[in-house]
């Protein structure tokens, strides 16, 4: 989900209720601790360089059990981020602690906003010889790819 959709979301919402992949809610005393643009700029295994920059929100559960987050305050919030860190129209990454920090993209049902969770992959399938990856002929592997069957790099 982009910024754009969830402040076109938050326009009509009558809540902001957060569904975990298990089916159960984040605690709806939650608290938005922080609005965030993050940017990461690496290679991946194949050795192509690559930027990505994300829009960042963080929840968090506190004692307070009589807050609750409404629609108009949180799309408040991103209108404050927004003169802070830009108008960039993100894709929204969520973070919320369970056992452990978890990161989740984000999607609507039309009542509730749905935390999905984030999965790794490699990014240069075409130079890793990956049993059953789909490469089009364009993208044959590279000869002598650091990504070869008992390359160094995967």
């Amino acid at each position: 989900m982009l910024l754009s959709e969830i402040k076109h979301h938050l326009k009509t919402a009558e809540a902001v209720n957060f569904k975990l992949p298990d089916g159960s809610f984040v605690p709806p005393n939650f608290h938005v601790t922080e609005v965030g643009k993050v940017s990461k700029h690496f290679i991946d295994c194949g050795g192509k360089e690559r930027f990505e920059k994300k829009a960042n929100f963080q929840l968090w559960n506190a004692d307070d059990h009589d807050h609750r987050l409404k629609p108009q305050k949180l799309l408040h919030i991103l209108e404050l981020s927004e003169k802070v860190l830009g108008q960039e129209d993100l894709s929204i990454e969520v973070e919320y602690q369970t056992a452990t920090i978890g990161k989740y993209a984000l999607e609507y049902d039309g009542l509730n906003f749905q935390l999905i969770p984030l999965h790794t992959d490699c990014l240069a399938k075409e130079n890793c010889g990956i049993p059953g990856a789909v490469v089009s002929a364009s993208q044959q592997p590279v000869e002598a790819s650091c990504c070869t069957p008992g390359g160094s790099c995967c």
